[in-house]
């Protein structure tokens, strides 16, 4: 059977995936000259970047579980196939080639520079605010269980025989900490207490312009007590520009070194006050103000963020092992919510 109907004419014209597709291209388009010096003039052909990069947009926006199932995908979905820019007829990538293929573009640190090829189209369009913004961060979960997290010198909490493919490990009465335990499967990844329960992963930070909610800066680091603010502080850095701007954030950040680095920065810090077991460091004259009230309002709309992309980008719970890994998709996952939140703020226009 022949099909003369070409796959550019099966997707229809109002589709939401066409105005994303116009921006991800006017992104790579720019990256060309960073692709061809990752990849040597001699050998078997790799996969070309820019389709690589597409399909792990597609894995994203339609939360495709793993990467072997993308290429399943790959195989019969025609919408799926027309947005990364394979045709009809041509082969699908075996699962573990499109994984080392990826794995290269961490060298030349693609992922940054296409979130920052797609906040630059945000602010040729004049999506974003220069004044105002909103930090925050959250923790994504490691690819490790509890049972890996074991002794670094060895002993305590030690297997027993009732199962040899998934035994049972006792810690009662075992102090475990980041310093004294380490994961066997990812020894990167850090135990922090959320709430009543610990988990092992990483933490994600994400600095918010508050006007329409885009991402100006995310990264990822291992979990601490610190990190957090320490982040926070490195991306207020950042921000360009000489004015003085603001930053919102939760009551956590309300510690006197930080209130005390932002406004030496030049940062005015609308952060929400402790008002149960210490005193606050946000004294009247910055509460005040009606921009103070304004930024506490503006600074939930980052847990949309957040919502975003541990739901639908699929960052609750990382398939990926070791900080650069995780980091590479934590970046490029902000950069996939910036298409989607630019899209509906945009319409239907490319």
């Amino acid at each position: 059977m022949f099909s003369y109907v070409p796959l550019e004419r099966r997707v229809p014209r109002d589709h939401p995936l066409r105005p994303m597709r116009a921006m991800v291209d006017a992104a790579l388009s720019e990256l060309s000259s960073r692709f061809s010096a990752l990849y040597a003039k001699t050998g078997r052909p790799s996969i070309p970047p820019e389709r690589l990069l597409r399909a792990l947009l597609i894995q994203l926006l339609y939360s495709v579980r793993s990467e072997r199932m993308l290429m399943e995908q790959l195989e019969y979905n025609l919408l799926f196939r027309w947005f990364v820019g394979l045709g009809m007829d041509d082969p699908v990538w075996d699962a573990t080639v499109f994984t080392k293929n990826r794995d290269r573009l961490l060298a030349g640190d693609i992922a940054q520079a296409f979130f920052e090829r797609v906040l630059e189209q945000a602010r040729k369009k004049r999506l974003l605010s220069a004044e105002h913004f909103t930090v925050d961060g959250t923790l994504v979960e490691a690819w490790a269980s509890q049972k890996s997290f074991q002794r670094r010198e060895g002993g305590g909490g030690g297997p027993s025989d009732d199962d040899p493919g998934n035994p049972t490990v006792s810690f009662r009465g075992e102090k475990r900490s980041n310093e004294t335990h380490q994961s066997t499967t990812d020894p990167q990844a850090r135990l922090l207490r959320r709430g009543k329960e610990a988990k092992l992963g990483y933490l994600g930070h994400v600095l918010m312009e508050n006007r329409h909610g885009l991402v100006v800066d995310a990264r990822l680091s291992q979990a601490s007590g610190t990190a957090e603010r320490e982040a926070a502080l490195a991306m207020a850095e950042q921000i360009p520009g000489r004015r003085r701007v603001t930053l919102g954030a939760d009551r956590g950040y309300d510690v006197e070194t930080f209130v005390a680095k932002l406004r030496s920065l030049g940062v005015t810090p609308h952060i929400a006050q402790h008002t149960t077991k210490r005193r606050s460091n946000i004294d009247e004259r910055t509460v005040r103000h009606p921009g103070y009230a304004e930024s506490q309002k503006r600074r939930k709309r980052i847990e949309e963020v957040f919502g975003w992309m541990k739901t639908v980008g699929l960052m609750r719970k990382t398939r990926h092992r070791g900080v650069a890994r995780v980091g590479w998709m934590f970046i490029f996952t902000a950069a996939a919510y910036n298409l989607v939140r630019m899209r509906s703020l945009l319409g239907a226009t490319p």
